[in-house]
């Protein structure tokens, strides 16, 4: 009996302990942590993002995303400006992998189009875009 009492208090120690952490934890921006956050964009107009495609030489018929390009940022220095953006190409179907991704940083300015390299990612596979400013 003493054993399943034991059993119980440590049972219930260790429980407690462990929802006071997750009780916690906060988010915002610049942590993780569990639960949600809205996080402000440094933007307020859609961003656009285009992909060309290229055939592929011998070995590697098919064809290939090459460049993706990501049009209307605000790159001023008060909104997207001196920032980085982080693309990913994700696919193929519904599994959302990263088929590959390139890093690039905005600069300070009136452009509004960054253009980004890809190679080795098949077309055919590309199902979504992420991209992502951070700083």
């Amino acid at each position: 009996m003493k054993r399943l009492i034991l059993a119980l208090a440590i049972g219930a120690a260790a429980f407690g302990g462990i929802y006071g952490l997750a009780a916690s934890l906060n988010v915002s921006s610049a942590t993780l942590g569990a639960g949600t956050s809205a996080v402000a964009a440094c933007q307020t107009g859609t961003v656009n993002v285009t992909y060309s495609a290229t055939y592929g030489a011998t070995g590697t018929a098919g064809y290939r995303a090459t460049t993706v390009t990501v049009n209307n940022l605000d790159e001023t220095s008060g909104a997207c400006g001196g920032k980085d953006m982080k693309v990913t190409l994700t696919g193929p179907g519904a599994s959302n992998a990263s088929l590959g991704e390139q890093t690039a940083t905005l600069p300070t300015g009136s452009s509004t189009t960054q253009a980004l390299t890809f190679s080795g990612v098949n077309a055919a596979d590309v199902t979504g875009v992420h991209v992502v400013i951070t700083g």
